[in-house]
């Protein structure tokens, strides 16, 4: 079975989105396929089971957070 999740996050501008992706993009290695458009973020998310696409998602959502209130300063 395959897993998929597709986020949308929206940011104030374009430039913030491009950060973010720019910080986080580093640690896709093969689990998640980001990219920005406009401002939005989109990330595709894969995996082969339900508990370990949540354990990426976890992940992902922290880099992006952490991220986000850096491009915020």
């Amino acid at each position: 079975m395959k897993a998929i999740c597709t986020i949308h996050l929206d940011f104030e501008t374009a430039e913030k989105a491009k950060k973010v992706l720019r910080s986080v993009q580093a640690d896709d290695q093969g689990f998640v396929t980001s990219k920005v458009t406009g401002k939005t973020l989109e990330a595709v998310v894969e995996s082969s089971s339900v508990a370990s696409l949540l354990h990426t998602l976890d992940d992902y959502l922290a880099c992006v957070s952490v991220a986000a209130e850096i491009v915020k300063k």
